[in-house]
């Protein structure tokens, strides 16, 4: 079963007037940038929550601590997807208690990866609140589980699957709707 792409929904400039937005209502609900942290979900998380926070640095002149976090080790379908799971690093500036963690990732869906992203920070410690920025928000959740901050919503149906592609992983900005054929 492959894949075909339907369409590309946003473009490099879509991407960056989305994340643009996205960091203006962070602060703003924040507060300033004090005592928060972006923590992107590996891959695609990381160059968004990277970016996120050069948006913030260019209108707040500082840029909020960025975490990296591996949840390998805690998906609950690790062993239907792979048999030998890599596993990649998490990164952190420091102890998150006490923090506001914002974390980032490129697709909400079913709040599956989102479930073990919260237990993988917890893990680490205990911040203050967590909240979550996705570039975009599928619907089809399983979970209770709801992005503080969206992208863009995209309504789709289960045989769609939504990719995002980051130049610093992909070579190219760009969000497409792919249909299983």
């Amino acid at each position: 079963m492959g894949l075909a792409e339907k369409a590309v929904i946003m473009d490099e400039a879509a991407i960056g007037r989305a994340l643009r937005r996205m960091s203006h209502e962070i602060v703003e609900r924040h507060g300033g940038t004090g005592g928060l942290w972006l923590v992107g979900i590996r891959r695609r998380g990381v160059p968004l929550a990277q970016r996120l926070a050069r948006e913030i640095n260019a209108f707040e002149g500082l840029s909020p601590p960025i975490g990296e976090l591996d949840i390998t080790l805690y998906r609950d379908d690790l062993t239907t997807k792979h048999d030998r799971p890599r596993v990649g690093r998490t990164l952190m500036p420091g102890d998150p208690g006490g923090k506001t963690i914002v974390l980032v990732d490129d697709v909400l869906f079913t709040g599956r990866t989102v479930r073990a992203a919260l237990d993988a920070l917890v893990d680490l410690g205990r911040p203050a609140e967590i909240q979550l920025a996705v570039l975009i928000d599928r619907g089809h959740r399983e979970l209770p589980i709801r992005a503080d901050y969206v992208g863009k919503n995209v309504p789709t149906s289960r045989r769609e699957v939504i990719e995002v592609r980051v130049r610093e992983i992909d070579l190219r900005d760009e969000v497409a709707i792919m249909d299983q054929s």
